[in-house]
């Protein structure tokens, strides 16, 4: 049988110990790069949400002055019937149910998709 043309001068065989070490070398930094590309595509994302993040955060906060604004609406609209303290707690009892019934639905929601 006809070995094949070996283009160029033969090569040392090199000990297995060396290709071992090589092979070993050569993993650590496979992985220090997988983990450097995490690391940068973690630190983009967390950059292009950061605007996102603070205008969620203060589009809640007016969220959270309209919902004290309507529920003062609510107490001094009912302060004329029946006095201020009962409105007040009336108010109280009425943004207490739908608190409640909003956390019972997403409970309940949560639940049924886990």
């Amino acid at each position: 049988m006809l070995k094949p043309a070996e283009s160029g001068p033969p090569r040392p065989e090199r000990p297995v110990g060396e290709l071992v070490h090589e092979l070993i070398e050569n993993g650590k930094a496979y992985a220090r790069a997988e983990i450097d590309l995490a690391k940068a595509i973690a630190a983009a994302k967390g950059k292009a949400l950061a605007i996102p993040a603070v205008l969620f955060g203060v589009a809640f906060i007016c969220v959270l002055a309209a919902v004290v604004a309507l529920a003062i609406g609510v107490v001094i609209a009912l302060e004329t019937y029946i006095g201020p303290l009962a409105a007040g707690f009336v108010g109280m009892l009425i943004f207490a149910a739908l608190a409640g019934l909003l956390g019972w639905a997403g409970y309940n929601k949560l639940r049924r998709d886990f």
